[in-house]
């Protein structure tokens, strides 16, 4: 700041003109023979990661391992009044979890760091030392008293809040007495540019007159903290960053950031705005609403693929709008051509079926298939604890029978520990007045099915069980085989209405086991397999 303050009595130079030509490079989207591709994604922790921010996140992650590139976090902690504790932490973590952990990052370390940006100060600094040296940016001496009430008398007048740029023309005499009294200023950068046009890799030809809209924007607050407007120049020049993939709400700012980047002498990244990931209703996306943040949707059981999936499946940047594609194809199939600038609908009633068919898939995987066993063992403890019915049902060849057999029909691994499914684990208590009510002939059918498994158990399979339960209704004078289904239904599970789409599941099934298969009938019906 004292080498800034020094320089603020030097006679200004006109800004430096823009370097290259980028044309050529958009057309084929920067990412031709000998380019490095280095992308950042750069939220502020001033909440959870939640589904807008994983979208993109994401969409940088495989843009960059598409073209063999590095992804960045880098956290724009500058507002250090509303920073959250622990949202730093969350948003690495949750990266990590959903599969796509950044290569440079706080954590992780990297050439181009340090990746916070409270602690990259003095190259802030630095710039706006430079922005002033030339004349393109000048101090401000404006109270914040001053600045309000020039807000409240526009909204008065039905107009937009703007600064009025009262400091732009200070002579250098003025500036130094006022720098006497007020030796660290806010920086503003001036807007006299001609707005230049650039190409959004998205939205195509665009250009933002913004010198004819708005004041001068404030680049480095009197703290030494810069705004978003310089910091993420800044970084991304000194980090090297080839593409800046961030949300459609940047798309009007990007002019100003581009006059910064003509100011400074550097050449600018190519930009790519993607739609915003809007509800349902087509409101914005907000970091207040719970039910998106990941850390929670991962403790419901949700899986990363899942949410990555959901998340693109509902925008645009694929050849084809399909379910159930895996990171790997994720990568593999992304174009960054293809992405509209329409708003993505996020419906997250679909959530569940997407959790299903990557759920199927993990599944169908004999080492992935493993580790969910190891999950639900630890789910049915912590759910059932004392009431499970013996030590048994923690077997893990138990365990993962009910995971095959459930298979397809459950779209989280802790649907098996829900109420409905309840009968798994603990041994359900019927109270013989509900078995009667079904069939006056509850002791009669309970010896025919035990007799009938009574050393076939082992190789009864599920068509040749149906087949003999039905020719032992049929032996039954005046019961219907629904009644007889229902009956073992209750009696085996406690449940009164079938689930669509289900299948009975009842166990451990030990035909090896000295108990062999009993039902006993007393004021309440304990089942054991």
């Amino acid at each position: 700041m004292a080498v800034l303050l020094r320089r603020l009595l030097q006679p200004g130079r006109p800004p430096a003109a823009l370097g290259r030509n980028r044309g050529q490079r958009e057309a084929n989207l920067c990412t031709g023979p000998g380019a490095t591709v280095r992308v950042r994604f750069a939220p502020s922790p001033t909440g959870f990661l939640h589904l807008g921010g994983l979208r993109t996140a994401l969409y940088n992650y495989i843009f960059a391992k598409k073209h063999g590139g590095t992804f960045i976090l880098r956290l724009e902690d500058t507002d250090q009044t509303r920073l959250v504790p622990g949202a730093a932490e969350n948003i690495e973590d949750m990266l990590a979890w959903a599969g796509i952990p950044p290569d440079e990052s706080p954590r992780r370390g990297g050439p181009a760091g340090p990746y916070l940006q409270s602690q990259r100060l003095e190259l802030y600094a630095q710039a706006a030392d430079a922005l002033v040296r030339t004349g393109a940016a000048y101090p401000c001496f404006c109270s914040p008293q001053r600045l309000e009430l020039l807000k409240k008398e526009a909204l008065r007048n039905r107009q937009t809040p703007r600064y009025d740029n009262r400091c732009r023309n200070l002579s250098q005499q003025q500036v130094a007495q006022k720098l006497a009294s007020d030796p660290k200023p806010a920086i503003r950068f001036r807007l006299d540019e001609e707005a230049p046009a650039f190409q959004d890799l998205v939205y195509g030809w665009t250009r933002h007159e913004v010198a004819s809209v708005e004041g001068d924007p404030v680049v480095l607050k009197s703290d030494g903290f810069p705004t978003y407007h310089l910091a993420c120049v800044v970084d991304d020049h000194h980090m090297g960053v080839s593409h800046v993939l961030r949300g459609s709400e940047w798309l009007v700012s990007t002019t100003k950031h581009l006059l910064l980047y003509r100011a400074l002498g550097w050449p600018p990244p190519c930009f790519a705005h993607l739609p915003l990931l809007v509800n349902a209703d087509g409101s914005k996306l907000s970091k207040r609403q719970g039910d998106l943040v990941l850390e929670r949707l991962a403790a419901a059981g949700f899986l990363p693929d899942a949410l990555l999936d959901m998340v693109t499946n509902c925008g645009s940047g694929f050849a084809e709008n399909q379910m159930g594609r895996t990171l790997a194809e994720l990568i593999a199939q992304f174009d960054l051509s293809r992405v509209t600038c329409h708003s993505a609908l996020l419906d997250l009633e679909k959530l569940p079926e997407f959790n299903r068919l990557h759920l199927s898939r993990l599944v169908s995987s004999e080492t992935q298939r493993r580790q969910l066993v190891e999950k639900l063992q630890a789910l049915v403890e912590e759910a059932f604890g004392s009431q499970l019915r013996d030590t048994a049902v923690l077997d893990p060849a138990y365990v993962e029978r009910v995971i095959l057999l459930r298979q397809g029909h459950i779209c989280r691994l802790q649907d098996l520990v829900s109420p409905s499914h309840s009968y798994l684990w603990t041994r359900p208590a019927v109270g013989r007045a509900q078995l009667g009510a079904i069939s006056d002939k509850v002791d009669v059918i309970a010896t025919r099915v035990l007799g009938l498994l009574e050393g076939r158990a082992a190789s009864l399979t599920q068509d040749t069980l149906n087949a003999e339960l039905r020719r032992l209704s049929e032996g039954l004078d005046g019961t219907k085989h629904s009644h007889v289904m229902k009956l073992l239904r209750v009696a085996l599970s406690g449940q009164q209405v079938s689930r669509a789409g289900g299948r009975l599941c009842v166990g451990p099934f030990s035909s090896g086991s000295s108990a062999g298969a009993q039902l006993s009938f007393g004021d309440e019906m304990n089942v054991t397999w």
